[in-house]
Order: structure tokens, then C-alpha cells, then sequence
């Protein structure tokens, strides 16, 4: 048995199947195991909010030590994990091949798991979840919506607040009239068979986030890759079911991932590329899925195909090499790698995109930004994530880059609301909201996003 060893982590699959999985006497069993190991540790007491919520929990108990803490006084631990696998993927000594087997974010998913089971997601947050439903219902009245959701609506953000714990000062996405889908379909960017990447056949996963409330990333992704020679599909047949995830409800995430999987088979079968163009999308269909559903053929393949868009950029850069042209970004970009891109495991590729950008200074901010999903949003834990996010806020605006990016719109959002409380005379960088904008206005393809 070593500690730190280099041998690379191992997942199980979710035994999400299992009666035994919601077991609430064993998942406390392991929450006390696990957590006595914490204790034991502290590596992780600055990653994200559960940390220090247990180590609190253990020095103000009775002996100062796990045995005085009550199994019912776990909860405020496992409510704030993020699952952004940070403690699992870059700090903690323990995780499999290790003999004490230490996986705390599939820990915490198990214990939501058997919360979500006992129908103890509250209504708000399991709407909230439904991310396709409202995505299409919100672009309808997307005016409305967005007037309704602005923080500057004092009044609607109240009621928000009170009906369904979003905190009013936490910047929503927006919706937007047409999805990427629809705005793809309508026009498709011509490809360049000058390129030297050439040839290559991808499907664009568009992804919630982007098809119905960021559609300027997909289509500055779309352009970047015609330009490169990447004829391309735009598809979205169904949510990845992250949000879901969140809370547990894993056997929806797996309807989710078959959905998707078979929707996807058809073009995999054909040799395509899968592009998803956010990172947490990226990493269900990349890891989470095949650990749901590891015996599920359409899953397997659909995962090996999968690239994140960052990565598929760099792809092509290093493989054939990228069109000429690019133009420097004046100013420089300061790029945050987002968690759950660092968490595929693939590097920093956002970071490999933007240095393929001449004369152009990036600096490199890898820490979480403390938004967790919609976790950072809920009034009950905004000014936390802000606290989390702070060092990635003040970095980002002390840079003095022209630009501040996040492969994760969500994160970016959250990161230039942080940068608004850092005191400063300049004014902090324009937010854009993925380093494929930068890529594409470098090109000259677009001037949209800032």
C-alpha cells in the first residue's frame, strides 16, 4: 500500500443497479470511513466547500474527533460538493489502485442518490433540472424570460429568490430567441478545401447551454473548424443529464445517455468526430456515462469518439496544422481551465488553443471558480462560491490581459461577477465566453461575444 503513488487513478463503475447502492446505513458506514480519512489528511481543505464544512464539523465536536459527529449531521457535506472531481483527479493520495479505495465525489453522488430516491429533491431544483424543457419553453418568450431573470429586476429576482432559492444578485444565463440548432440549420459556414485539416467530418453536440442560451459559441466554433476544413453536423438530441447528476438522479442521467448514444450511433458508425462544446457535457459523455451504463455498446463507442472542443482545436493544430492568418489578440487573454476540462484528463487545452494565437500573451488560471453548476447560483451558497472563486476573480482582473475567457460559460459568468467586487481603478477585461471566440476573431470571422 503506497500514498501519492503515479499510478493513474482508476473509477469504478456506479453500481447505481444495486438495491444495496441506497442503502442509507451503509452509505453512512462509508461516508464515516471516508471522512475519518479526510480528517486524517486535510489535503483537499481549500478545493470547494465540503472540506471545509466537515473539518469544522469534526474540530467543534464533542471530542474533536469523527466518533462525536452524528451520521445526521453529514448533510451539509455532501450539499456542498460541486462534483467537480478536483479532490479525486489532482489532490487526493487515496483514490483506486489505493487500498483505501477513496472516490469522495461518486461518495457524495451516492449519498444524493439515495436523497433523490426518498423523494428528497425539492420541486424548484428538480424544474431547474429540466434543462431542455426550459430551454425551449424560455425561447418562445426568451424577452420576457430574460427581462424577468436580469438581476436588475429587483421585484421578479425577489420572487425568484423566495419560490426557488436563486439568489438575487447571481447573474442568470440568458435565453436566446433561436437555438443553435435551429440558426444552424438555416446556414452552414462554407468549408475551406484549402485547408490543411481537410477531409475531417465532425457532428457538433451542441449541448444545452449552447443551443439554447450561448449560441455565439457554437457558431464561432463552426466557423473555426470550416475555416480549418471541418465539414459539419449540429445535433441535440437530448440533454446530457449533468444537471441531473447533480442531484442524484442517476437513472434519468442513464436515460439521457442512451438517448443520446443512439441518437449519436448512426454518425459514430460513419467515422465522425463527436465535438461537445462544454466541458461538463464533454466529461458526461467522455467518463460519467460509461460508468452508468458500462455495458452499453452505444455508450462505449460514443464515449471513444468524443472530443471536447478545446481539444479537438488542438487536434487539428498538431496533427495537420491550423490555416494561416491568425491575427494577435492585442492585450493578451487570461484563460481559466475549467474543471470539469481538467478532469478529462487531456491537459490544459484551452491554454494549447490560445497559444497557437501569435504575438499574444495567455495567462494560465487552473483553480475552481466556485460556480458548481447551478450549486453556485442558490442563495444559499452565491457569496460561498464567490469566496471560492475569489483568487481565479482577482488573478483574472490583476492580469491586465484585454480578455478574460473559461471553457465554461457558466464559470465565466461567475468569474467577471467576481471580478466586479475586486477594488481596482482599471476596468477589468472583457468576459468572452469560450477561447473559441478568441480564436475566431483572431481569424476574422466574427466581432461577436465580448
Amino acid at each position: 500500500m503506497r500514498e501519492g503513488s503515479l499510478e493513474a487513478p482508476v473509477r469504478h463503475p456506479i453500481a447505481w443497479q444495486d438495491e444495496s447502492y441506497y442503502d442509507q446505513t451503509a452509505i453512512d458506514a462509508e461516508l464515516h470511513r471516508v471522512f475519518d480519512i479526510c480528517h486524517g489528511c486535510r489535503r483537499c481543505f481549500n478545493l470547494c466547500d465540503s472540506f471545509p464544512r466537515l473539518f469544522d464539523l469534526i474540530d467543534g465536536s464533542k471530542t474533536g474527533e469523527l466518533d462525536s459527529v452524528a451520521p445526521a449531521d453529514f448533510a451539509p457535506v455532501v450539499d456542498g460538493c460541486t462534483l467537480c472531481d478536483m479532490c479525486f483527479m489532482t489532490k487526493c493520495p487515496y483514490v483506486p489502485p489505493h487500498a483505501f479505495d477513496l472516490d469522495f465525489p461518486h461518495l457524495m453522488l451516492r449519498a444524493r442518490a439515495a436523497q433523490a430516491k426518498r423523494g428528497e429533491v425539492a420541486l424548484p431544483d428538480r424544474l431547474m433540472a429540466a434543462t431542455d424543457r426550459n430551454g425551449k419553453l424560455a425561447g418562445m418568450v426568451a424577452p420576457l424570460v430574460n427581462w424577468a431573470t436580469d438581476s436588475a429586476n429587483v421585484r421578479t429576482r425577489a420572487v425568484l429568490e423566495s419560490k426557488a432559492g436563486l439568489d438575487r444578485n447571481a447573474e442568470l444565463p440568458r435565453y436566446a430567441t433561436s437555438s443553435f440548432v435551429r440558426q444552424a440549420a438555416r446556414q452552414a459556414p462554407e468549408v475551406n478545401a484549402a485547408a490543411p485539416g481537410f477531409g475531417r467530418k465532425a457532428v457538433i453536440y451542441a449541448t444545452c447551454f449552447v443551443n439554447y442560451n450561448e449560441a455565439e459559441v457554437g457558431q464561432a466554433a463552426r466557423a473555426v473548424l470550416a475555416h480549418n476544413g471541418v465539414a459539419t453536423e449540429v445535433v441535440h438530441p437530448h440533454c446530457c443529464g449533468m444537471p441531473l447528476l447533480e442531484q442524484g438522479r442517476i437513472a434519468e442521467v442513464a436515460e439521457s445517455a442512451r438517448a443520446v448514444a443512439q441518437a449519436l450511433r448512426p454518425w459514430v458508425d460513419q467515422g465522425r468526430d463527436i465535438i461537445a462544446l462544454v466541458p461538463s457535457c464533454a466529461l458526461m459523455l467522455k467518463f460519467e456515462w460509461p460508468l452508468i451504463l458500462p455495458d452499453d455498446e452505444n455508450v462505449r463507442l460514443l464515449a471513444r469518439a468524443t472530443f471536447d472542443l478545446s481539444e479537438y482545436v488542438v487536434d487539428i493544430a498538431r496533427r495537420e496544422g491550423l490555416v494561416p492568418g491568425l491575427s494577435p489578440v492585442p492585450g493578451g487573454v487570461a484563460v481559466h481551465i475549467a474543471c470539469h476540462a481538467r478532469a478529462q484528463n487531456m491537459g490544459q487545452k484551452a491554454a494549447d488553443l490560445l497559444r497557437l494565437l501569435p504575438d499574444t500573451p495567455v495567462d494560465v488560471i487552473e483553480r475552481c471558480s466556485g460556480h458548481g453548476g447551478s450549486w453556485g447560483f442558490k442563495a444559499a451558497h452565491f457569496e460561498t462560491a464567490l469566496k471560492i472563486g475569489r483568487p481565479v476573480a482577482k488573478r483574472a482582473r490583476d492580469s491586465g490581459r484585454a480578455f478574460v475567457t473559461s471553457e465554461c460559460p457558466l464559470a465565466g459568468v461567475h468569474i467577471k461577477q467576481g471580478m466586479a467586487r475586486q477594488a481596482g481603478e482599471a476596468a477589468p477585461p472583457a468576459l468572452l465566453a469560450h477561447p473559441i471566440q478568441v480564436l475566431a476573431r483572431a481569424y476574422g470571422l466574427t466581432n461577436s461575444g465580448a
